[in-house]
């Protein structure tokens, strides 16, 4: 049984409920629609950065055994402990589609020439520089990963905001509006009866 009162100010009340859960559903909407667009061009982002990640490797590797060659794998060993690290990471808050996310950023240690530093050749110097490199790549990537998720997780909320307006909320406020209009009419019909049989009665006591 539908608990609602059948009055003309329930019957106002219930239209501007739905006009307002209407208006809600079409921006849910949208913003569903939206972070699903937002979602692919990450997405579609995030599998440029792989293949470029990928390049990056290759690139690397092959300067590592450039490297390798020239001062030997005992020696490398050796370099690489000498070699600065990144001093730390710095995450900063940022907003993507009104999603709170992180920007990553690598801050290096001041020392830049490798080569003066360690005392080795170019060959070393161009292997620490491309490893260096494919470690911004990886974390600039697990930076778009992190807002892919976080988009995804919004994406599913969105959803089901969207399914519960659209097939709980409104058609409940619906329901209830059809069941006052008809049940109003239904008075409505009843009072005329009534008005009628008081003026037939009040003519034939006339007469």
């Amino acid at each position: 049984m539908i608990d609602v009162k059948p009055t003309r100010s329930e019957l106002l009340e219930l239209k501007k409920k739905i006009t307002l859960a209407k208006s809600g559903y079409k921006l849910l909407k949208r913003k569903r629609d939206g972070l699903i667009m937002e979602f692919f061009r990450l997405f579609n982002q995030s599998k440029k950065m792989i293949e470029e990640i990928e390049s990056v490797y290759k690139h690397a590797k092959k300067k590592l055994i450039l490297a390798e060659t020239t001062e030997g794998a005992t020696k490398l060993r050796s370099i690489a402990m000498l070699v600065p690290d990144f001093s730390e990471i710095k995450l900063t808050q940022k907003k993507l589609m009104g999603i709170h996310t992180y920007q990553i950023e690598l801050e290096e240690k001041q020392e830049s020439d490798i080569k003066k530093l360690i005392g080795v050749n170019i060959r070393v110097e161009e292997a620490v520089e491309a490893y260096r490199k494919l470690i911004i790549k990886f974390i600039k990537y697990s930076e778009v990963i992190y807002s892919l998720y976080r988009i995804l997780d919004e994406i599913e909320k969105t959803k089901r905001k969207v399914n519960a307006l659209e097939f709980r909320i409104i058609s409940n406020l619906e329901e209830k509006l059809k069941f006052v209009a008809q049940r109003l009419e239904e008075m409505e019909r009843e009072n005329i009866f009534r008005l009628k049989r008081m003026k037939s009665k009040e003519k034939r006591n006339e007469t």
